[in-house]
C-alpha cells in the first residue's frame, strides 16, 4: 500500500505540472445523551503548515508519536531526518498551503464538527458499550486519503470534503467526486467505523453476502447517525433514491431471474455493489452499488421483523441467509400505470 506521503509528494507533482432527516436540529435519544463519548479533537493541518524547517519537522514527529507511526508511516523512512525533510517539503509547497487555506476556511468550526463527533460516538458507545473512542486529527493530506481509523486513532482528511468551489479536488470520477463534500465527513467516517464489527462468513462468497455485508454497514451507519438524510448515508442524489425506492421490486426481480443471489464470480459481483455509473444490465437510470443498497432494505426489513436484535446482534451475524430468511424481504414490481 503507498504511504500518505508518498501520496502527497504525487499531489505536489500534480501541482507543479498544472499549477426529513436532514440538518435541522435533531435531539438525542436521552439515554444516548447520557453515554460518556469525551471527543479530543485536534486540527493537525494548523502546526503542519507551521513547519518552515527540519528542525520544525521533528518537532512536529516528537509531539505527535501515534500520528507520526501509524498515519505518515514513519518506520518505512530509514530516518526521522529523512521524514522530517519530506515534511518539510510538503509544508512549504504553495499549492498544498492554498489547499490548506481553503480546508481551513470551510471547516472553520471545529466545535461543531466536535459535537458532531461526539454524538456519533455516543451512539456507538450506547450500542457498543466496549468501543474506545479514538482521539481524531485532522489533516490537510495532499488529497492521498480521506479517512483514517482504528482503536488508537482517526484521521479525516478535511482537503477531501472541501466541495466543488476547492481549486484541487480529488481524482476520481463525477458520480464519487459529489461524495466529496462537508456533509459527506461524518458518513464516511461511520461507514469506517461498522468495519470493526460488521462480521461475514470468509468462505464462500456471494452476491448475497456482499449485498448483505454493505447492507449491514449501511444500517450501522443510519443507526448512529439518525438525523442523517439516507442520501448522505449510500451518496446518492435524491433523484437517485426515490428512483431505487419506486423501482425497488423490478431491482429485486432482476436479481432473481437472473439468478444472481447465489453468484460467486468476483466480476458479477462487482457490477452491482462496486462502484459504477450505473447499472445498464438493470436499466441505464439505475445507479451504481444498487446491490448494496438492496442489501440496506433487507437488513432494515429484518430489523423491523425482529424488534429484539440489537445492532451489536447483527453487526456479529456473519449468516447473510438467514437474515435475507428471516427479514421475509419481498418487494413487488408496481403495475405500470395504463
Amino acid at each position: 500500500m503507498r504511504s500518505v506521503l508518498a501520496a502527497l509528494l504525487s499531489f505536489l507533482f500534480i501541482l507543479t505540472t498544472s499549477c426529513g432527516k436532514g440538518e435541522e436540529a435533531c435531539e438525542l435519544n436521552p439515554e444516548v445523551a447520557n453515554v460518556s463519548a469525551p471527543v479530543e479533537l485536534e486540527r493537525l493541518e494548523k502546526p503542519f503548515f507551521q513547519i518552515k524547517n527540519s528542525t520544525d519537522a521533528k518537532r512536529f514527529i516528537t509531539s505527535n508519536p501515534v500520528f507520526a507511526e501509524q498515519f505518515l508511516q514513519r518506520r518505512q523512512f530509514p530516518t526521522d531526518d529523512v521524514l522530517a525533510g519530506t515534511l518539510t517539503r510538503l509544508a512549504t509547497n504553495t499549492g498544498l498551503q492554498q489547499l490548506g487555506r481553503q480546508t481551513d476556511s470551510t471547516f472553520q468550526d471545529s466545535d461543531k464538527l466536535k459535537g458532531q463527533l461526539k454524538a456519533m460516538f455516543q451512539h456507538i458507545r450506547y450500542n457498543f458499550p466496549d468501543f474506545r473512542v479514538p482521539p481524531v486529527k485532522t489533516f490537510v493530506t495532499g488529497l492521498s486519503q480521506d479517512m483514517f481509523v482504528n482503536d488508537s486513532l482517526m484521521v479525516i482528511g478535511l482537503d477531501f470534503f472541501v466541495g466543488p468551489q476547492a481549486r484541487y479536488r480529488p481524482n476520481v470520477p463525477d458520480y464519487i467526486l459529489r461524495r466529496y463534500q462537508p456533509p459527506y465527513v461524518l458518513p464516511t467516517a461511520a461507514l469506517a467505523i461498522s468495519s470493526k464489527y460488521n462480521k461475514k462468513e470468509l468462505t464462500n462468497q456471494t452476491m448475497l453476502t456482499e449485498m448483505v455485508q454493505f447492507g449491514k454497514a449501511l444500517y450501522f451507519a443510519e443507526r448512529v447517525l439518525p438525523c442523517t438524510p439516507d442520501s448522505l448515508l449510500v451518496g446518492y442524489t435524491n433523484k437517485e433514491l426515490a428512483g431505487v425506492a419506486f423501482n425497488e421490486g423490478k431491482i429485486w426481480a432482476h436479481f432473481l431471474e437472473k439468478k444472481l443471489l447465489y453468484n460467486t464470480g468476483s466480476f458479477t459481483i462487482q457490477k452491482y455493489v462496486g462502484e459504477r455509473p450505473n447499472i445498464p444490465e438493470i436499466d441505464k437510470t439505475c445507479p451504481g452499488r444498487v446491490g448494496a443498497w438492496v442489501g440496506w432494505q433487507i437488513v432494515r426489513k429484518y430489523m423491523a421483523t425482529h424488534p429484539n436484535v440489537t445492532l451489536a446482534q447483527l453487526m456479529a451475524d456473519k449468516n447473510a441467509q438467514h437474515i435475507l430468511n428471516e427479514s421475509r424481504y419481498r418487494p413487488k414490481p408496481r403495475r405500470a400505470e395504463k
